[in-house]
């Protein structure tokens, strides 16, 4: 019996599991407070996009009857 309780204590299975589950969601975290802190940034940059894609084609994104 002592066996047992032994075993269920050093099993060491989901262990790399777990890891790779607090590195994902770090990874998260970070990625979420870069787009919090750089989205007014991004947003601009896009549209600045945007704007030269309609400009150089000539479409003004209203579709044509």
């Amino acid at each position: 019996m002592m066996e047992l309780f032994k075993a269920l204590f050093t099993e060491e299975d989901g262990q790399g599991m777990t890891e790779y589950g607090l590195i994902l969601g770090l990874i998260a975290v970070g990625v979420i407070a870069a787009i919090a802190l750089l989205g007014d940034q991004l947003k601009v940059f896009f549209d600045n996009i945007t704007g030269n894609i309609t400009t150089e084609t000539g479409n003004t994104g209203t579709p044509t009857p």
